[in-house]
């Protein structure tokens, strides 16, 4: 990998932009009488000023620029008039550029979801680096979540900006509907997370049911009753975890399933809920979390409330971090193949940056018994 930096979106902007299938778009002044002296290097505005004068933002003056169909009227004329009074012209020699790559990848990660920004769970980076060894070994380099790309609209932008060549995605977190939409708009991405048929965006994940119903069946194995799932299900990847178990749980067995929703996923936040959902006199025989991290917090809740796995509980974690084999107790948990995941990201967008459509993936999803 060539280098991990974060950059400024607008300082990207000013440099260059482009729409598909139209001219890569560069500003310059053809008003020789602003050079100061000859020899002197010519005075060009930037496209901030037209901003300023037209009074718009940077990438309303790239879309008007690239006859973007999402700019009013209004609007595109008052850019226009202020281009036109400056002097601007577009360089038609840019036209050259309109195929070239920048040889950039942008790595989003899913900050929303953890609390303050933080991550904390070793997951992310097991997949982030898997990421960056493919990235290194194709000579790409890694722009690591670059501020300001909060929706569909300012992806694009970015893109068209030619900021990156495209994006790869850790983790859909609430942003289905976002993605959906960049998909539409022809962004290229490849997202870790749940895959699903009509998503419209190719996602790399595993098989979240499948690990969902061999958490259940190890319950049942174990007879346990009481089924506890900790996760936010406005997550897809983890409502699909929690219908899996549901689809094991038989009420003619006298299965129950319970919900504690893990809203931030911080590690003292979960072991907290747990905590005081024990308070509440709760007392489930079988717990499924969401990830390894969360397992382990559960551990120490139930620790302080004097109970242990797999003595008055069967745990059940996901990822199969390498802390997972270590901790006490060795936790059981689900393993998604995350060896390959990194190379699978980075091959899918290639195809995708190669003019080919990059189909979604589905890894093995396994079992790792241990001792909870």
């Amino acid at each position: 990998m060539k280098s991990i930096s974060r950059v400024s979106s607008n300082a990207l902007l000013q440099a260059c932009h482009t729409t598909a299938g139209s001219l890569t778009v560069f500003l310059m002044s053809d008003d020789l009488s602003k050079t100061p002296e000859r020899g002197a290097r010519a005075s060009r505005p930037t496209m901030q000023d037209i901003a300023r004068l037209a009074n718009v933002s940077m990438p309303t003056v790239s879309r008007v620029l690239n006859d973007s169909p999402l700019v009013t009227e209004e609007t595109r004329a008052r850019v226009l008039d202020v281009a036109r009074e400056q002097g601007y012209v577009v360089n038609r020699n840019a036209q050259k550029l309109r195929q070239a790559r920048t040889g950039t990848v942008a790595v989003m990660l899913d900050f929303a979801s953890h609390r303050h920004g933080a991550i904390g769970d070793p997951f992310i980076f097991e997949l982030l680096a898997g990421v960056s060894e493919a990235l290194s070994i194709r000579d790409q380099e890694l722009l690591l979540s670059p501020p300001g790309l909060d929706d569909a609209r300012a992806f694009e932008d970015f893109y068209r900006a030619r900021g990156a060549d495209g994006f790869i995605i850790l983790g859909q977190g609430t942003r289905d509907a976002m993605l959906r939409t960049m998909a539409q708009r022809n962004v290229p991405m490849v997202v870790w997370g749940a895959v699903g048929k009509d998503a419209g965006y190719c996602a790399v994940g595993s098989d979240n049911i499948r690990g969902g119903r061999l958490a259940g069946r190890y319950f049942r194995e174990r007879a346990r009753r009481r089924w506890l799932f900790l996760g936010d299900i406005r997550h897809e990847e983890l409502r699909l975890r929690y219908e899996g178990l549901c689809q094991e749980a038989d009420p003619a067995e006298g299965i129950t399933v319970d919900f504690l929703p893990i809203v931030s996923m911080a590690f003292t936040a979960t072991a907290q809920t747990v905590s005081s959902y024990l308070v509440s006199g709760a007392r489930p025989d079988a717990v499924f979390a969401f990830s390894d991290t969360a397992a382990m917090a559960a551990v120490g809740a139930f620790r302080e409330h004097g109970l242990t796995a797999p003595r008055d509980y069967s745990l059940v974690g996901y990822n199969d971090i390498p802390p997972a084999a270590h901790f006490t107790p060795a936790l059981t948990t689900i393993n998604q193949k995350t060896d390959v995941a990194g190379a699978l990201l980075v091959e899918k967008l290639m195809q995708q940056l190669d003019g080919a459509r990059a189909r979604s993936t589905l890894l093995p999803t396994e079992m790792v018994i241990r001792e909870t």
